[in-house]
């Protein structure tokens, strides 16, 4: 008897894992980065210590807004284009507004090609309202979807101008 009670808990362990594994999911995200929007300057300094050009952060063909800060982000898109996005703290990083939303709303787009040329899978542009956190969340269906997403990239994304505000990290399943 205490052998069967040693080896349930040991077999339970065993199939548990397998079963939270969900062959349905296209990708996941665990993370999040937000718009730094100038990935770096080119060309010396001018006399006032702007530079007279600077390389945008575009991130496969999605012009950046910024900068903003995210402090997690989760999500979830599944086979079917059924994407669930939580996010908290996406806040204005830079400006007089400092800490704001913004009062902005965002969708969530889904690239999966490395290179171009890129398609953009998204939720409803009309997007949802961050709260005064930054806080928010989509559940929503993809406008199209991929059948497989060997690359992907989520980007957070202005309902407004489409620009983005942060960038999910790719959930590899390391613990």
């Amino acid at each position: 008897m205490r052998k069967l009670a040693a080896v349930i808990p040991l077999t339970l362990g065993l199939v548990a894992p397998a079963r939270m594994e969900n062959p349905n999911v296209l990708a996941s995200f665990k993370g999040g980065i937000g718009v730094q929007p100038v990935l770096n300057v080119v060309g010396p300094a001018n006399a006032d210590g702007t530079f007279s050009s600077v390389s945008r952060n575009v991130v496969r063909g999605v012009t950046p807004a910024g900068p903003w800060r995210i402090s997690e982000l989760k999500a979830e898109i599944d086979a079917n284009g059924r994407i669930r996005v939580r996010g908290q703290g996406l806040l204005l990083a830079a400006g007089n507004r400092i800490g704001s939303n913004g009062t902005q709303r965002v969708f969530a787009t889904l690239i999966c090609e490395e290179t171009a040329p890129f398609v953009e899978r998204s939720s409803a542009f009309t997007g949802v309202a961050l709260d005064a956190n930054g806080d928010f969340e989509i559940d929503d269906v993809l406008d199209s979807v991929p059948s497989q997403c060997a690359s992907p990239v989520l980007l957070i994304r202005s309902a407004s101008n489409s620009t983005w505000f942060a960038a999910g990290i790719p959930d590899r399943g390391n613990k």
